[in-house]
C-alpha cells in the first residue's frame, strides 16, 4: 500500500533473499490438514506421528507467511506507481500486481484456496496451541529437551496456564535438560534483540547494549515491512455486499483500501505486543532511541547520543528531560545534529496514514479514533532520567524495572446482607475466600430440585449452545451443552419436558438473583444479563494427558492481562456485567473445582468444590479472576448467571420469559397460545 508515499528503507532485499524459502520445488502441504492429522494422532496415542505432522504444520504455517510476504513485496517493487498517472495507468499497475502476486504465490504453494484455513485454526496457531500438543508428544517420546522448548514456547503466549507452568518447573529438574533448552521457538527477532539489549544495559555493558539495540531497530523496521505486506490480503466487508455491485467502483476500492490501511497502521501496536498479551509494551519504539542516547553517552559517542535524543523528540516533542539532554550534548559538541532518517520517514508516513484513515472511515460511515501509539509512563522525575547540562548524569531506570500495578480503589462495597431464605447457609465470605465481593453459600436449592434440573438439562441442552455452536469452546477434552430459560419454557409448552421443570429453572434463577442482590447490599436493582443451564462432560479417552483447564482464568467484564497486572474494560469483554453467580447441581464427578486467582492468573487464592445447592457469587471485574479446573471424569452441571445494574443491558430472552410466566400465571396461555421463539438472539 505504500507506493512512493512512504518508502522507509528498501528492506525488501532482506525478504527476497533465497534462503527464506525451501529449496524444494514441491508445494507446501496445507496447514489445516497437517494440524488435523497431528491432533488425530495425538488422541490415537501415535506420538511420533504427532511430532511429524505438528512440526510439518508449524513449518508450513511459517512458509506460507514468508511466501506471501516475499511475493507481495517483489510484485510491489516490480510494478511501482509513478508520481503522475491516469486512471488507466493506476488500474494497470493494480492488475499487474495482482497477476504477479498470484503467479508468484501459486508457483510456491500451488492453488491458493488449498491454503485457506478456518478462523479456529488461525486462532490456535496464534495462541500457540500446537506447542501444547508437541510438548506432550516429546514427553512421551522421552525427548525432554524438545519438550521443554515446546512447553516454554507455549507458556510465553499463555502465562495464565497454571499446569504448563508446573510442567516447566518439572522439566528444570530433569536430567539432561539445561537452561539453553528453554527457548521460544516463535520469538520475534526485534523483541528478542530488544530484551537482550535491556539485560546488557542493566548490567552496565553499554557497548554490548548499543549493538543489540541497533540490531533491534533493524529487525523492527524489517518486521514492519512484513506486517504491512501481510495486511494486503482479503478483507471482511461486514454489511457491504460488494459482490453484487451495489456500490460504485470507487466506494468499493475506498472501503478495501481503508481496511488495509487500518491494518497497516495498527502494525505499530502489533510489533510492540508480546505473544499472548493484550496490551503493547509501553512506549516501545521511542524507548529504543531513549536507551541508545544514554548508552552512547556512557561510551563517549556523543554524536550518536545527540542524534538518538533528537529522534526520541520526534515521538515526544517537548519532553523536557530529553530536551535537557539535547542541550547538554550540543554544549559539549558545540554543534547540532539531525534525527535519524528512518524514524522521520516512519512518522511522516504514520501521520499521512492517519489523515487518510479519518477520510476513509468517514466514507465508510464508521468511527475511527487515533490511539496513543507512543504512550509513555508520563512525567518521570529527574531521578529516573539521564544527563542534564548542569547536574552531570543520573542513574537511568529502564522500563524493564517499572511495575504497572492496578490498584483497586475502595468503593465502599458492602456485603453481609440477609440471605432471604431460611435454608440458605453462609459458608465463606470475602475474607475467608481471600478476596473482595465474594461469597460461598450452601443449600440454595434441595437435592430433589438439583435432580430435577439435571434431568431438565439432559433433555433440553444442546452441544455448543451459548458458545456459537462450538461443542468444546474452552478445551477439546470436554463437551459443553447449554440451554436458556426461554428455550426450556418453549420445550415445556411443546410438552417435550414437564412445564414444572422449566418453571423451576426460571424460579431458581430468580432466587439466585435476589440472594446476590441482597447479600451484597446493592442500592439498585440487579438485572439478568444472561442465564444458562450448562453441563460440561469429560470426553472418554481424552483424559490421560490433561494439563489444561476446563475454563481458562478470566474476568467476566474485562480482558485480563496478567503480565500487565491489568484488566481492560473494553470490547469484546461484556463490560456491562456487574455480578456473576454459579449454582451447582451436582458433585459426582472428578476435577472441576472453581478457582479464584490473583491478577497474575497463576496464584490461586481460593478453590471451591461444587456440590448440589452450592452457590458462589462475586463481582464481575478484574478483582475476581477465576477459572475451572479440568473435569476429568463425569459430568458437571450448573446454572450460570450474569447480572447487570444497567437496565439497558437486560437479557432480552429473560424479558420474553417473564411474559411467558405472566401468561401462565394468568392462565391466558390456554386460550391464546404462546409466541415463543427460542432462536431470538441476545
Amino acid at each position: 500500500m505504500d507506493g512512493n508515499l512512504c518508502p522507509l528503507v528498501i528492506l525488501s532485499v532482506f525478504l527476497l533473499s533465497g534462503d527464506l524459502l525451501p529449496c524444494s520445488a514441491a508445494f507446501l502441504e496445507p496447514v489445516d490438514l497437517l494440524y488435523d492429522s497431528a491432533v488425530r494422532a495425538f488422541y490415537g496415542g501415535d506420538y511420533e506421528s504427532v511430532v511429524r505432522y505438528m512440526e510439518g504444520a508449524l513449518s508450513s504455517h511459517g512458509g506460507v507467511r514468508r511466501i506471501r510476504v516475499r511475493c507481495r513485496l517483489r510484485c510491489q517493487d516490480q510494478h511501482p506507481f509513478h508520481e503522475t498517472f491516469s486512471d488507466l495507468r493506476f488500474f494497470d499497475v493494480v492488475l499487474r500486481r495482482a497477476a504477479c502476486m498470484n503467479a508468484c504465490i501459486e508457483a510456491k504453494l500451488g492453488t491458493q484456496s488449498v491454503h485457506k484455513v478456518s478462523d479456529e485454526v488461525i486462532q490456535d496457531f496464534n495462541r500457540r496451541i500446537p506447542y501444547n500438543y508437541l510438548q506432550l508428544a516429546y514427553q512421551k517420546l522421552k525427548q525432554p529437551e524438545k519438550a521443554a522448548a515446546a512447553a516454554h514456547t507455549y507458556f510465553q503466549a499463555n502465562p495464565e496456564h497454571v499446569e504448563m507452568g508446573q510442567h516447566l518447573e518439572q522439566y528444570k529438574d530433569l536430567q539432561g535438560v539445561e537452561e539453553n533448552h528453554f527457548v521460544d521457538r516463535e520469538a520475534r527477532p526485534h523483541q528478542q534483540s530488544f530484551t537482550a539489549a535491556v539485560k546488557l544495559y542493566d548490567k552496565g555493558d553499554y557497548e554490548g547494549a548499543v549493538s543489540l539495540f541497533e540490531d533491534a531497530l533493524v529487525e523492527y523496521y524489517k518486521a514492519d515491512v512484513e506486517c504491512r505486506a501481510l495486511c494486503q490480503g482479503p478483507q471482511k466487508f461486514e454489511g457491504h455486499d460488494h459482490v453484487r455491485y451495489r456500490y460504485s467502483l470507487h466506494e468499493v476500492v475506498s472501503d478495501h483500501f481503508t481496511q488495509v490501511l487500518h491494518c497497516e497502521h495498527e502494525c505499530v501496536r502489533d510489533l510492540a505486543t508480546r505473544p499472548g498479551r493484550l496490551s503493547p509494551m509501553e512506549n516501545y519504539l521511542p524507548l529504543h532511541y531513549d536507551y541508545l542516547q544514554f548508552a552512547y553517552f556512557k561510551v563517549n559517542r556523543l554524536e550518536e547520543a545527540l542524534q538518538c535524543a533528537l529522534t526520541y523528540l520526534l515521538f515526544h516533542e517537548g519532553d523536557e528531560f530529553m530536551a535537557d539532554n539535547v542541550d547538554h550534548y550540543r554544549e559539549i559538541l558545540t554543534h547540532d545534529s539531525t534525527p535519524r532518517e528512518e524514524a522521520e520517514r516512519y512518522l511522516t508516513r504514520h501521520q499521512l496514514e492517519l489523515e487518510l484513515l479519518l477520510m476513509g472511515s468517514k466514507i465508510m460511515g464508521v468511527d475511527f479514533t487515533e490511539g496513543n501509539y507512543w504512550s509513555s509512563t508520563g512525567g518521570r522525575d529527574d531521578s529516573n532520567r539521564i544527563p542534564s547540562g548542569t547536574d552531570g548524569w543520573m542513574e537511568y531506570v529502564p522500563i524493564s524495572e517499572k511495575k504497572n500495578i492496578t490498584v483497586i480503589v475502595s468503593q465502599q462495597l458492602k456485603e453481609g446482607g440477609p440471605l432471604l431464605y431460611d435454608s440458605v447457609q453462609l459458608v465463606q465470605n470475602s475474607v475467608a475466600l481471600n478476596g473482595t465481593q465474594r461469597v460461598l453459600l450452601d443449600h440454595v436449592i434441595s437435592e430433589e430440585e438439583c435432580a430435577e434440573l439435571r434431568d431438565l438439562a439432559h433433555a433440553v441442552t444442546m452441544a455448543g449452545d451459548g458458545y456459537r455452536g462450538r461443542m468444546s469452546p474452552h478445551t477439546p477434552n470436554e463437551r459443553f451443552e447449554g440451554a436458556t430459560v426461554l428455550k426450556t419454557l418453549q420445550y415445556g409448552y411443546e410438552g417435550r419436558v414437564p412445564m414444572s421443570s422449566a418453571r423451576l429453572f426460571y424460579d431458581t434463577s430468580e432466587r439466585v438473583r435476589r440472594i446476590v442482590e441482597s447479600y451484597f447490599m446493592l442500592n439498585s436493582t440487579l438485572h439478568f444479563s444472561y442465564t444458562h443451564l450448562v453441563c460440561r462432560t469429560a470426553i472418554t479417552g481424552q483424559q490421560d494427558h490433561r494439563n489444561d483447564l476446563s475454563h481458562p482464568i478470566h474476568a467476566d467484564n474485562c480482558l485480563l492481562d496478567p503480565d500487565a497486572n491489568e484488566c481492560w474494560k473494553e470490547p469484546p469483554a461484556y463490560t456491562y456485567r456487574d455480578y456473576s453467580a454459579l449454582l451447582y447441581l451436582n458433585g459426582d464427578f472428578e476435577g472441576g473445582e472453581f478457582i479464584f486467582t490473583e491478577m497474575d492468573a497463576k496464584t490461586v487464592t481460593a478453590s471451591i468444590k461444587p456440590k448440589c445447592g452450592r452457590l458462589v457469587g462475586f463481582s464481575s471485574g478484574g478483582e475476581n479472576p477465576h477459572g475451572v479446573k479440568a473435569v476429568t471424569s463425569g459430568q458437571r452441571c450448573a446454572v450460570a448467571l450474569w447480572f447487570t445494574l444497567d437496565p439497558l443491558y437486560r437479557e432480552l430472552e429473560r424479558l420474553q420469559a417473564d411474559e411467558v410466566i405472566q401468561a401462565l400465571d394468568t392462565q391466558s396461555v390456554w386460550g391464546q397460545g404462546l409466541a415463543i421463539n427460542p432462536k431470538d438472539e441476545l
